[in-house]
């Protein structure tokens, strides 16, 4: 029998409290699900096998992509080149052009397949530096990266872009194209409210930052044991020219078949290469051009490991999916919106801004969004790429939320409080609600 929707809000109620109360993410998910689908009127048997196992198998082409991705993060990460791109755009933008510098870079990391958490700890050092030499506050900074993370993240192959891709079969090339206008409106709100506000809030007293140490705090082992008391973290990092092959070289291959597709070239527009291929590519012809093949089988093992807390998230969220799927809400929203006269393609923006805000996750919220609300959406008529780009741009609306692990991780990197971190939410809405509306006038 359909799940009610009460059992719907009772199973995101119990996740997004257990979440906010420092519950595990995966565990609050599974439970949330439970407890909804019994309060909604399954059996424990149907719990199980209508819900739960088909629900998690729906993110199994998922969950293998983002594996592969873990190669090309792993190279990014281990090596340095993570460090050395943002490092390099810094230095080029100098200190007048801090805050475009923090945005880009983010944006840049994200659209290389770094994925959001990961980002702002690696950026951390270099945004609390920056703020300190050219002058303006940490919320400013924490605003730049967050907003070009936002931007870099609806055109990266990540976790999002994978899902939104798989939920509506699509190449995955397709769907990041699609978000590029919406990355670049969201990347120029950042910087204009970042540089609106870089006088404003809570700044970084020099006493509280030392630059070398801030370089190297977040580096790996292996390269911050090459940096001694004399030397400069820059002298261990691989250059900005050779950094950026690898994820040169994976975007280069995704945006082969569109490239042939546009240009009529029927050998490339015929050609299907899958996510799963293109990231370890990549990954490979960076580690050779940075003179780093020797160490692959590390760079691979310990990216591979970085995906597991990632992996876990996306079979809580497909449980969740599971009890979205077989529930009466989605065709409860229809009639709603119907009935109030809102067109139906909307229901894309509003049902991935929902689910990114509940599970404070843009990933979960578009495997929860795009799982659930695909079949419904197609079967009114709207084109799979414009339901797709606009369910992706509303999860990043009102993703970083406090029970959010980018929330969490940018409170602990940047050292500042909680609610000096909450003050930055306004800003970080203002610049998801930018992209969005930006793919809504694109696609609607």
């Amino acid at each position: 029998m359909p799940v009610s929707i009460f059992g719907v809000f009772v199973g995101l109620a119990v996740s997004i409290i257990l979440i906010i109360r420092k519950f595990n993410p995966v565990s609050s998910m599974f439970l949330g699900t439970i407890v909804g689908s019994l309060v909604g009127g399954a059996s424990l048997h149907e719990n199980l096998t209508l819900i739960i196992i088909p629900g998690v198998s729906s993110v199994i082409g998922i969950i293998i992509r983002i594996i592969a991705g873990g190669v090309l993060a792993g190279v990014l990460i281990e090596s340095g080149a993570a460090e050395s791109i943002a490092k390099g755009i810094v230095d080029k933008l100098g200190e007048k052009n801090a805050l475009l510098a923090l945005a880009l870079s983010s944006m840049i990391l994200l659209a290389a397949g770094i994925f959001l958490p990961v980002s702002v700890v690696i950026l951390a050092p270099i945004a609390l530096s920056v703020a300190e030499r050219a002058e303006v506050s940490k919320y400013s900074a924490i605003l730049a990266m967050s907003g070009g993370a936002k931007a870099g993240n609806i055109i990266s192959p990540n976790p999002n872009t994978i899902s939104a891709a798989e939920a509506f079969g699509l190449p995955l090339s397709e769907v990041m194209l699609g978000g590029l206008l919406p990355a670049i409106t969201a990347l120029a709100a950042t910087v204009f409210l970042a540089n609106l506000i870089k006088k404003r809030g809570f700044k970084l007293s020099s006493a509280a930052l030392k630059r070398k140490s801030a370089g190297m705090m977040n580096l790996p082992a292996h390269i911050r044991a090459n940096v001694n008391g004399a030397g400069d973290v820059h002298d261990v990092l691989p250059p900005f020219s050779k950094a950026i092959i690898a994820p040169l070289a994976a975007v280069f291959l995704l945006m082969l078949r569109p490239f042939g597709s546009v240009f009529g070239i029927t050998f490339l527009a015929n050609l299907n290469l899958d996510a799963f291929i293109v990231l370890p590519l990549g990954a490979v012809a960076g580690a050779i051009v940075m003179g780093k093949a020797g160490s692959m089988l590390e760079f691979i093992n310990k990216g591979i490991t970085r995906m597991a807390p990632v992996v876990l998230m996306l079979l809580g969220a497909g449980a969740l999916t599971g009890l979205i799927s077989n529930s009466v809400l989605p065709e409860f929203i229809i009639t709603v919106m119907e009935r109030f006269g809102i067109g139906i393609s909307l229901l894309a923006p509003v049902s991935g801004a929902i689910m990114g805000a509940a599970t404070g996750s843009a990933a979960t919220g578009v495997i929860i969004a795009g799982s659930s609300f695909a079949e419904t959406l197609l079967s009114h008529g709207v084109p799979a790429l414009s339901a797709a780009v606009m369910i992706h741009a509303g999860a990043a609306l009102l993703d970083v939320v406090p029970h959010g692990n980018y929330f969490l991780a940018g409170v602990d990197s940047m050292k500042v409080s909680m609610l000096q971190r909450m003050k930055v939410m306004p800003f970080e809405a203002m610049v998801g609600g930018i992209m969005t509306l930006t793919a809504v006038l694109l696609y609607i």
